[in-house]
């Protein structure tokens, strides 16, 4: 049975197998408007879930507050049961903006160390793990360079080499490719989708590029702007039941891939 785009209410959160990663009831307030009505959804252990919606719906902030970098207005967000209050050394965090990420006085083995410095990791055991995560990324011949040494993409493989080296169980990544050119998107695309099955690691994905949330998620879920009790943030979740591994032309031709895009595109007003 193919999988269906369904509106979903916001009750209780609908459990995944192996949960690690519990929206309960989650709303968000800013300057006096609802940025987020109340939000229930769960991520499982491995699963890379997509978040999609126009501009000002909340992706952003739904993605820091599974963080730990904000507090919701209500509801809570729970990690292995556990009400998530602050950023952990678990839960790494990719920024769009990776030309500010990186610090320009520091090399890229330099870069990747913070995150190892940060979690007291000893000095003489650091190499080892900056040249496995560099390697990982394909990055290890340019371990001495400096990021504006860098091309854009490159940049941001040392940004993810970084994530990589803290050991995370979770990554939020906030459309980190959304700078890029097509061809070099296409390829972290498909970089970040080997990394993610080898290391088992689970994502929380934003992105404004609805062909980037089905090629690349398990799950796809659908948010929309200017909540109402009638239309709640959470508008859409969708499995992506197209196989794995995917490819950047074949996957993109296959017919449910283009039915999934018709159908979410004319789910968030645009023409098909």
């Amino acid at each position: 049975m193919k999988p269906m785009l369904a509106a979903v209410p916001s009750g209780p959160s609908t459990r995944v197998q192996d949960q690690l990663l519990d929206f309960d009831g989650v709303a968000i307030h800013l300057g006096g408007r609802e940025i987020l009505s109340p939000t229930s959804l769960a991520v499982g252990r491995g699963e890379f879930v997509c978040i999609i919606g126009p501009s000002g719906c909340g992706k952003t902030t739904l993605l820091r507050a599974a963080a730990g970098f904000m507090a919701p207005s209500a509801g809570a967000v729970r990690r292995h049961g556990q009400v998530v209050a602050g950023p952990s050394r678990e839960v790494a965090f990719v920024f769009q903006d990776y030309g500010r990420a990186l610090l320009p006085w520091r090399t890229v083995e330099g870069n990747v160390a913070l995150a190892l410095e940060a979690a007291g990791v000893p000095a003489a055991e650091r190499p080892a793990r900056i040249a496995e995560v560099l390697a990982t990324v394909n990055l290890a011949a340019h371990a001495k360079k400096f990021p504006a040494q860098l091309s854009g993409g490159m940049q941001q493989r040392v940004q993810i080499a970084r994530c990589l080296a803290q050991s995370p169980e979770l990554m939020m990544m906030d459309e980190p490719f959304g700078a890029l050119d097509a061809m070099t998107r296409e390829g972290l695309q498909d970089e970040l989708s080997r990394l993610v099955r080898a290391s088992g690691l689970t994502v929380l994905f934003v992105t404004h590029d609805l062909e980037e949330a089905i090629y690349l998620g398990d799950r796809v879920i659908a948010l929309r702007s200017n909540p109402t009790p009638e239309q709640p943030s959470l508008a859409a979740v969708i499995d992506v039941g197209i196989p794995r591994p995917r490819d950047q032309l074949s996957t993109k031709e296959h017919p449910e891939f283009l039915r999934l895009r018709r159908e979410l595109y004319r789910f968030l007003g645009h023409p098909a």
